[in-house]
């Protein structure tokens, strides 16, 4: 089955290219990325969220970002959407992903 947001996960994939260890599958009707063995990344609805700390949920908060929202009564805090401008530098995109979890 071929899912609408396809492309811009395919797209994501190519962009964390240097991750090694990187997995993705299907669930809650996005993807879920994994790097050896740590879930850090949501794709959903053609967005995309990383799992954020403490430490690492002020750059999100101070770039407008907002928790992940599957639907309108549940909201999960720890993981936030990544800006525009960081999905499409590839580099500081798998810096960010670094600091979700996958060392």
């Amino acid at each position: 089955m071929v899912r609408k947001n396809d492309g811009f996960k395919d797209f994501v994939l190519d962009q964390l290219a240097d991750l090694r260890g990187l997995t993705c599958r299907a669930m809650f009707g996005g993807y879920g990325l994994s790097c050896r063995g740590t879930f850090f990344c949501i794709i959903h609805k053609g967005r995309l969220y990383f799992k954020v700390t403490p430490k690492t949920v002020i750059l999100y908060r101070e770039q407008g970002m907002k928790p992940f929202r599957p639907n309108a009564k549940q909201t999960l805090k720890s993981f936030y959407e990544v800006p525009v401008d960081v999905i499409e530098d590839a580099e500081r995109l798998t810096n960010w992903a670094e600091q979700a979890g996958t060392l």
